[in-house]
């Protein structure tokens, strides 16, 4: 099947229209019209190499909104018509522990993610939401609820799931205290999901005009993590700490805050920790700092089912295909509130 997308040439160019060959459906696959497709920053770093394992062209995104087109006769949960998401996997090995155990994300054999990966059957590359159309098999298809603005729920597929993720796992309910490093389009998710699930939300912040809009999001309670008073009066408060910061940052501030057996999960940063973290406040208090991505495919229908029912979906900008190397740059630049989400009837034009 021939597609028109947008696609990357090398780390250092634009990216361009680009046509190419989607691999023909299986007996078990759905064809999907693409109708929206969230930018994600870590799109930007798979389009510059940021990570290295880059392999070109790439077709960027999973966050993907769309109509099912056709199925395969093996499908019974989808049929055409259907409103449905891929996210950030499109197949895993479907046998190892972590798989049975609906961590697809943990798949021992590596995940198949939507783009810059290989297809583990006929081992073509897999291109992403950038695009027209894309064929998935149907365990790794999502169902959208008919609540939920299509637009507003395409960043549900990765930030929406990489904050809800940790919220479950960490069995955070009403009356846990939470707080939230970094207001993007991480941390705005992160601060809409914890507060509907009941708990006590603080953003930690080093931007004071961020307040109105973060208690507007959720948020209870709003700390400049550069006022040492500030920083001191939430001593030992938060059970879970959600870091959602993309880039290098120090953590120590941050640690003292936690509770008793509380944790600090990093979800948005990928690399080496400088400076060194200091152990003294994790031995004084069996504290912990772990990390997470994503979650499988059940946890996020899970996700989805929740944000529809309490009409939850991400703040975002919509724009043309034709200006994402535009849109680009001014993610770069935290220039946007939360996220970028590409209307794929552009490509038309």
């Amino acid at each position: 099947m021939n597609v028109l997308g947008f696609a990357a040439h090398s780390s250092r160019e634009a990216l361009v229209p680009y046509r190419f060959e989607r691999r023909d459906p299986r007996a078990d696959d759905v064809m999907i019209e693409i109708l929206y497709c969230g930018v994600c920053h870590s799109d930007l770093h798979q389009v510059r190499n940021d990570w290295g394992g880059s392999c070109y062209p790439i077709v960027p995104g999973h966050e993907i909104i769309g109509r099912v087109v056709s199925v395969g006769p093996a499908v019974t949960r989808f049929k055409s018509g259907d409103q449905v998401g891929v996210g950030c996997m499109v197949d895993s090995c479907q046998s190892c522990e972590a798989c049975d155990s609906g961590l697809e994300q943990y798949c021992e054999e590596s995940a198949t993610f939507t783009y810059n990966s290989v297809d583990r059957h006929d081992h073509t590359a897999t291109y992403g939401g950038y695009s027209e159309r894309i064929v998935v098999s149907d365990k790794f298809v999502l169902k959208i609820p008919d609540t939920l603005d299509l637009k507003g729920a395409a960043p549900l597929l990765c930030a929406g799931i990489t904050t809800w993720s940790p919220l479950r796992h960490w069995k955070i309910g009403k009356g846990s205290k939470v707080a939230v490093i970094g207001l993007g389009g991480l941390g705005h998710m992160a601060l809409k999901l914890a507060k509907a699930l009941g708990a006590e939300v603080t953003l930690f912040t080093r931007s004071p005009e961020k307040a109105a809009d973060a208690r507007r999001l959720g948020a209870d309670e709003i700390v400049l993590s550069t006022d040492p008073k500030q920083m001191t009066a939430v001593k030992r408060r938060f059970e879970l700490i959600i870091d959602t910061i993309p880039s290098v940052h120090d953590l120590n501030p941050y640690l003292p805050s936690l509770a008793i057996d509380g944790t600090l999960v990093l979800v948005g940063y990928l690399g080496g920790l400088e400076p060194l973290l200091n152990t003294v406040p994790l031995i004084m208090g069996r504290k912990s700092v772990a990390g997470s991505v994503i979650g499988g495919i059940a946890e996020t229908q899970e996700m989805l089912d929740f944000c529809g029912l309490h009409g939850i979906t991400s703040d975002i900008e919509v724009i043309r295909i034709q200006d994402i190397n535009e849109a680009y740059e001014r993610m770069l630049k935290s220039d946007v509130k939360y996220r970028f989400v590409i209307d794929l009837a552009s490509l038309k034009s």
